[in-house]
């Protein structure tokens, strides 16, 4: 792979920058952000992609009928280059830009795509997934949330659990069981679901980390048109598939490993060992010697990627060598922050002594939902095993 920019991709590179020091929110520093009220993050989030999105820089890679620039691999990874170097606020619509629509860029009928894509990237409709279930996490094949047919509807009942942004949501990406008498992986559909009908209800479910952006979502009796199913009816384990793929993509770009990276070796020169910094340690030194290579090797698996997808061939399991490193890798990086903080790592945002605005217990504990989130870690190792290594399935 050329690891060089063609003058085209430079060009398109100065550009970005370019609108992004004209750009950027005033006033908005990353490390406060997470101080500020969460409707307030979202409505802020909400007013910057918007004006991305007015600008043409939101859903980018998206064909050009649809709202997109029909960028490129290598645009697209420089855009996220450049977004994560600016620190850039976050846009609202998280899961409708990296999941729902391209999902329904490559299985929605043509009066689909015209209604919903250009709504999900203005960020005037919120989109979250209907995946996981009480006794179908992991295991989403499992799922028994059912869609019963009557006439020009679907009725739905059951449960989803776990569902980032419901509370927030104005569709969701509902998936169902049609038909109860076929192998698990059969037999499932793709249901594009108003929240606003009656019979959806979302009840919040707080994390550890005082936040409540999961939900439990509970379907009754809810009627949704057929005109709603996503791609083939019965077979939406191979829309699933593709909602999946976009998904680990996204979560194993590789690009926040290297933001928390620069963040800690920040940190390891402003906290002190022994009268010094700790960034002169020797241990403390090795060890992020050690996590910056890491860093790099989840860049180059990342490129590996990019030069099979620029041959033409499918997304292969780098996605979700990615994911597993990547996640595991930031769980890493926060824990041995918590470790340089000694005693001021139990103090949270809030506290007159915490440390930059109590950032680092907080990503500890976030960083555990990144390796349960988007497949856990040992659904990525099975996954490896299977189609990397070959070894047989247990």
């Amino acid at each position: 792979m050329d690891f060089n920019f063609t003058p085209e991709e430079e060009a398109f590179r100065q550009e970005l920058r370019t609108w992004l020091q004209h750009n950027l929110p005033e006033g908005y520093d990353p490390q406060k952000f997470d101080e500020i009220d969460a409707e307030a993050r979202f409505e802020f989030q909400r007013g910057w992609q918007k004006k991305a999105h007015a600008a043409g820089w939101v859903g980018i890679h998206w064909p050009k009928e649809y709202g997109g620039r029909g960028a490129n691999l290598m645009e697209m990874f420089i855009f996220n280059q450049e977004l994560n170097q600016a620190h850039a606020p976050r846009y609202a619509n998280t899961l409708g830009l990296m999941m729902s629509g391209p999902t329904i860029i490559h299985w929605g009928a043509e009066e689909q795509k015209r209604r919903y894509l250009p709504k999900i990237l203005s960020g005037e409709e919120i989109w979250c997934e209907g995946l996981s279930e009480p006794n179908a996490g992991s295991d989403l094949a499992s799922l028994q949330t059912r869609a019963v047919e009557d006439g020009d509807y679907f009725v739905v009942n059951g449960q989803k659990v776990w569902t980032s942004y419901a509370h927030r949501a104005d569709y969701i990406q509902l998936f169902v069981r049609t038909d109860p008498h076929t192998p698990k992986h059969k037999g499932i559909s793709c249901l594009i679901v108003d929240m606003k009908t009656p019979g959806v209800t979302v009840r919040p479910l707080v994390q550890i980390t005082g936040d409540a952006e999961f939900n439990e979502v509970f379907f009754e009796d809810v009627r949704v048109p057929r005109t709603n199913l996503l791609g083939p009816k019965d077979e939406g384990w191979k829309v699933l598939v593709t909602t999946l793929m976009h998904e680990r993509a996204g979560i194993g770009s590789g690009l926040p490993v290297h933001r928390q990276l620069s963040e800690l070796l920040r940190l390891s020169k402003a906290v002190e060992l022994e009268g010094r910094p700790a960034s002169e340690d020797p241990a403390v030194r090795q060890k992020l010697a050690q996590f910056a290579i890491e860093c790099q090797a989840i860049t180059y698996n990342m490129f590996r990627s990019f030069s099979k997808r620029l041959k033409g061939n499918p997304p292969g399991p780098e996605g979700s060598i990615n994911k597993v490193v990547g996640s595991e890798l930031n769980l890493r990086m926060a824990a041995f922050a918590t470790e340089l903080l000694g005693p001021y790592a139990q103090l949270t945002q809030g506290s007159p002594f915490t440390v930059d605005h109590g950032r680092w217990p907080r990503a500890a504990l976030w960083g555990r939902l990144l390796t349960i989130g988007g497949g856990t870690s040992e659904i990525q190792r099975g996954i490896l095993g299977d189609r990397v290594l070959g070894l047989p399935k247990g």
